[in-house]
């Protein structure tokens, strides 16, 4: 099966690194994303993850939060779930 687009990082905080992302689809702690822009990409596990700066444990379609990152991540970087 193909992964999922399942949002994108709409800002990034390089000093903290966190991605803020807007997300179309459910998201939750444990799952596997990939973060992927033209040729640079990267697969991460989801263990840090916050909605109006309180840290969560899944977030729905719609929602946008700030999601801690392994590498840094520009404006625009497509976020997929990994299936």
């Amino acid at each position: 099966m193909a992964n999922k687009k399942i949002g994108f990082v709409s800002h990034f905080y390089d000093k903290i690194n966190v991605a803020i992302i807007e997300l179309s689809a459910a998201l939750k702690k444990g799952d596997l994303v990939k973060f992927k822009k033209e040729d640079e990409e990267f697969e991460q596990t989801v263990v840090s993850m916050q909605l109006d700066h309180k840290e969560i444990e899944k977030a729905k379609k719609g929602d946008s939060l700030g999601l801690k990152v392994d590498k840094p991540v520009k404006v625009k970087t497509e976020l997929y779930l990994v299936s």
